[in-house]
């Protein structure tokens, strides 16, 4: 199994440099890639920042990207989680920080926009210092 960066990913994903992109789309399509945790949240960024994905965009992506048949993540099951908060409107950053602090009483943040979305989306446990 091969580590990926997220440079790989998001050359597969964009196709926008034809060399570096096929050559990206025959390691994954060939190879057992893993998928970093990190990574994962890197290419989030790159994508919405540098390609002007937005959220819904970015959440199709990675969760087809995840489905390929050579692809493992580091924590499926907290990607899942973080990409349904991304769909409904939580940055996937704070989407992870949250799901990955699961067993904790509460997540307390500066950031009040954080807390009103959790708070609509029924996610008590976030709160304001």
């Amino acid at each position: 199994m091969l580590g990926v960066d997220t440079n790989i990913i998001v050359r597969y994903l964009t196709g926008d440099h034809p060399q570096q992109s096929a050559q990206a789309k025959n390691l994954i399509d060939n190879e057992q890639v893993f998928v970093g945790t990190t990574v994962l949240l890197e290419t989030e960024w790159v994508l919405r920042s540098a390609y002007g994905f937005g959220g819904l965009q970015v959440a199709n992506a990675l969760r087809g990207f995840a489905g390929l048949a050579h692809v493992t993540l580091e924590e499926p099951q907290l990607a899942a989680q973080a990409l349904d908060r991304l769909e409904a409107g939580m940055d996937f950053a704070d989407a992870l920080h949250l799901t990955k602090t699961g067993d904790c009483d509460a997540f307390v943040t500066f950031d009040r926009k954080f807390v009103r979305l959790a708070g609509k989306l029924g996610i008590a446990a976030v709160r304001q210092i």
